[in-house]
């Protein structure tokens, strides 16, 4: 009955939004998830020499790097995107940052070497990262305030989706190498058709654009210097601790006993398993956060996240003994260090006025992942010194503890009617 409830009222047109802000969503995690998944066999021939195939300090040393070179391209794009979408519009950019990661994405099947694979996936996390700031904007302005968290949390219920839809291509494309699996990251182009078909500019931001455009400085102005420090610092320590320790998930799983040494396409199976049991958590996270967040409040729930995925790291990595063993791990770890993201299209966009809520939503959002970009080259750097992938993620979980301080800083937004 409640269900029913916080239902009512919303149009056909509200969830149409949705659907196609989430599908884009959905395609970008699977582009994003690609490179976790093909990292050891990619880097196993791109590496290869006529000494021989990488060790597995020199496959996390150089995988490390390119997932920062992606960080860094993810917040560059979100950053100038965000800019755009206050100024040119949501739906424009919608478009123009789907189409970006889906041809750079098949692009990198073309790689014949590690940098220019790390060169093709800095291009292709540029429209990662413009698509969230387009599409958080676009279902926040679009929703009614008081459905809008829940909204929130289903569009970032597609990032789990998008990972089952790159684990369930592996499984089908285990026999044709790493590089279709690359290649079927194109496939997100279309939905950039269904963007400029359906969708048209929300009605708040067609109002906002009618006035001047506010410079990018104005998010540090007044009050909202507070929220852009405080939603940073928070999607610093999310982003931080997932590429830093979780999304190395697949090469964890590629060390266990019973996988080490099988051969690549056997071992593929067990990697997507794994993924589908760490994202089936995950979804019951981002799932859960939005009424977690109208019930006790944003601040609490992202404590929650942060104190579970401190806790779940260690636990993890370090515990198991078998396969099996990380199976049963994985999920609970999902909830926490995946789920925490539902809270940021939730929290950002209501920090900020019409005229700025791209521009802020997505400064937040990728700012702290400049910083946060040296996370995954800090994880290959202490695989190399503490010899383990496991030691080196667990050490990676103390960033959460600084979400805790953070948190004491952070506005309280419940209730709270959109800002216009």
């Amino acid at each position: 009955m409640r269900t029913e409830s916080w239902l009512r009222g919303v149009t056909p047109y509200q969830w149409l939004v949705l659907f196609v802000a989430w599908l884009g969503w959905v395609f970008d995690a699977m582009d994003a998830t690609i490179y976790a998944i093909v990292l050891h066999p990619a880097l196993h021939d791109l590496l290869h020499t006529a000494d021989g195939p990488p060790t597995t300090e020199q496959v996390g040393w150089y995988g490390g790097m390119i997932f920062s070179i992606f960080l860094i391209g993810w917040a560059i794009g979100g950053i100038t995107f965000g800019i755009l979408a206050d100024r040119f519009g949501r739906t424009k950019v919608l478009i123009a940052t789907i189409i970006i990661y889906a041809v750079f994405t098949g692009a990198a099947a073309l790689a014949e070497t590690w940098w220019q694979l790390a060169a093709f996936r800095f291009l292709t996390a540029l429209g990662i990262g413009g698509e969230w700031a387009a599409g958080a904007a676009i279902v926040a302005e679009t929703w009614p305030d008081d459905k809008r968290a829940k909204a929130a949390g289903m569009l970032q219920s597609a990032w789990a989706v998008g990972f089952f839809l790159a684990a369930g291509f592996n499984l089908l494309l285990k026999g044709y190498g790493w590089r279709m699996l690359f290649l079927i990251g194109v496939l997100p182009a279309f939905v950039a058709l269904l963007v400029r078909w359906w969708v048209k500019e929300p009605v708040r931001w067609s109002h906002a654009h009618d006035r001047q455009a506010i410079p990018l400085s104005a998010i540090f102005e007044g009050d909202l210097r507070r929220a852009t420090l405080v939603g940073s610092a928070l999607a610093f320590v999310a982003v931080f601790g997932l590429w830093g320790s979780t999304n190395w998930a697949p090469t964890l799983v590629r060390e266990m006993p019973e996988v080490k040494g099988l051969d690549s396409a056997i071992s593929s199976t067990y990697v997507s398993y794994a993924i589908m049991a760490l994202n089936a958590g995950a979804l019951f996270g981002y799932l859960g956060f939005g009424p977690l967040a109208d019930r006790f409040g944003r601040r609490p729930v992202f404590a929650f996240m942060c104190l579970g995925s401190f806790v779940m790291l260690p636990l993890t990595y370090l515990t198991p003994t078998s396969y099996n063993g990380l199976l049963v791990l994985l999920p609970i770890l999902g909830f926490f260090s995946n789920g925490i993201f539902s809270g940021f299209p939730i929290y950002l966009p209501e920090l900020y006025p019409t005229a700025l809520r791209a521009t802020g939503s997505g400064f937040c959002f990728n700012a702290g992942r400049v910083l946060a970009s040296a996370s995954p080259f800090l994880t290959g750097w202490l695989v190399m010194t503490l010899g383990s992938f496991g030691r080196a993620a667990s050490t990676v979980a103390l960033i959460y503890l600084l979400g805790l301080v953070v948190l004491v800083f952070a506005p309280e937004t419940k209730g709270r009617r959109l800002p216009d």
